[in-house]
């Protein structure tokens, strides 16, 4: 289906909406690639739609927003410094066939040569049918623990002896910053958290060994996020819970969620912690992928920033070691995972990577919903949570032929 002009007004029927919390019966009409109101065009303006599609009674959820993602097929975001711009656009691409729709391209703890040649050429881009929308770079690290580096190498990890100054000195700019990952008990870190909230640059909490009261104390000082939840942080205990006590602590204002990537890969998170994580702070939770270079690619030796990566047996490990570093799943898959490993109802487990991504992107208006208004960003899913086909600004971008020849031979079968 093509758009004739910017007038052409879509109706999709036989489908079954995920708005407010619900899944619905109900009529999805498209115009100018945002979502209207058919109540205006019934009413109104008195027209018929220009095309129908008969949507055969799938699941129509707002697409997947995947705010941390180091790579994929073949691309490391950090590594591949002289073809950045033609590694994101790979990657955006590919990612339309996991129903992703907006993603974070995320770079790892580097040296600043590294972020000054890298983050000027991530740029904030609308989505289509060539690929899925950029919504800002998240930077994890270098300003992180030694103590939980995880696939970070040390010898670039820094602190804040001069403050903002030596974060932007190691940067070079936040044009095209949307995260920064950073951990709480580095000296200064809450002057720096003050500034970047300044600089409209969200932070997230991770590669830590905070303690609660320094969480708290970051969070009062405007961080909203935690990255990885369970990985690269202190375990739970019961006197001091550290940066996981977050999702219950008292001390957070009322009027505020904290957010909390977590990997439902399989691999980093086990099924009972998923299921603690989900019914201890179901608002909060985000799915994200974390997924590396050989995301969509055979297993063997791969890349992540400055590291070998073996994929091995679906798990990725820093090379010659046991330590994990990062995922190889695609975010449709996590969403399964979750599903099953809690399990929550449909709409909790897309709303995890949807809803919840864009409010803590603070996106919620246009992004993550299927509200009247909104971005027309949606993809169709079959009752197993299988993606159909993904549709960016009210233009289908990339269509599963093989899954939607089973839908439709099953239906004729009934």
């Amino acid at each position: 289906m093509s758009v004739k002009n910017e007038c052409f007004l879509l109706k999709l029927f036989n489908c079954n909406i995920l708005r407010n919390g619900k899944i619905i019966k109900e009529d999805l009409w498209v115009r100018n690639g945002k979502i209207v109101d058919p109540e205006k065009i019934f009413y109104d303006e008195k027209i018929d739609p220009d095309d129908k599609i008969d949507c055969q009674n799938c699941i129509i959820s707002p697409g997947y927003i995947d705010v941390q993602i180091n790579g994929g097929y073949g691309i490391d975001f950090t590594h591949n410094v002289e073809n950045v711009e033609e590694g994101i656009n790979i990657v955006a691409k590919k990612l339309l066939a996991h129903g992703v729709t907006s993603f974070c391209p995320t770079l790892v703890t580097s040296p600043t040569e590294t972020y000054k040649k890298v983050l000027p050429k991530i740029k904030k881009q609308e989505g289509g049918e060539h690929g899925a929308t950029v919504l800002g770079v998240h930077i994890e690290g270098p300003f992180i623990s030694v103590n939980k580096k995880g696939a970070h190498q040390e010898l670039h990890i820094k602190g804040f002896p001069d403050g903002f100054k030596t974060l932007m000195d190691m940067y070079g700019s936040l044009e095209n910053v949307s995260y920064i990952t950073l951990a709480p008990e580095i000296d200064n870190a809450c002057d720096v958290i003050k500034e970047l909230i300044k600089q409209n640059v969200k932070v997230s909490l991770g590669h830590s060994i905070a303690n609660l009261k320094q969480g708290e104390d970051a969070v009062k000082a405007g961080a909203t996020f935690i990255t990885h939840l369970f990985n690269a942080m202190l375990p739970f205990h019961h006197r001091d819970p550290g940066l996981v006590g977050l999702l219950t602590s008292d001390q957070i204002p009322k009027d505020k969620i904290i957010h909390f990537g977590i990997i439902a890969d399989g691999v980093h998170t086990h099924p009972a912690a998923l299921r603690i994580a989900h019914r201890t702070h179901p608002d909060g939770l985000v799915l994200v992928t974390d997924a590396i270079s050989a995301l969509g690619l055979a297993e063997g030796r791969h890349r992540l920033g400055q590291f070998d990566i073996d994929v091995r047996f679906g798990r990725a490990y820093i090379a010659k070691t046991e330590t994990l570093c990062g995922s190889t799943a695609d975010m449709a898959t996590c969403v399964r995972i979750f599903k099953e490993a809690t399990g929550c109802s449909v709409v909790e487990a897309l709303e995890a990577a949807t809803l919840h991504p864009a409010r803590s992107l603070g996106i919620e208006n246009k992004k993550g919903v299927l509200d009247f208004g909104a971005d027309a960003d949606f993809i169709m899913l079959n009752e197993s949570l299988e993606v159909l086909s993904t549709w960016i600004a009210g233009k289908r971008v990339y269509c599963n032929i093989k899954s939607l020849t089973d839908e439709l031979n099953q239906l004729a079968r009934q």
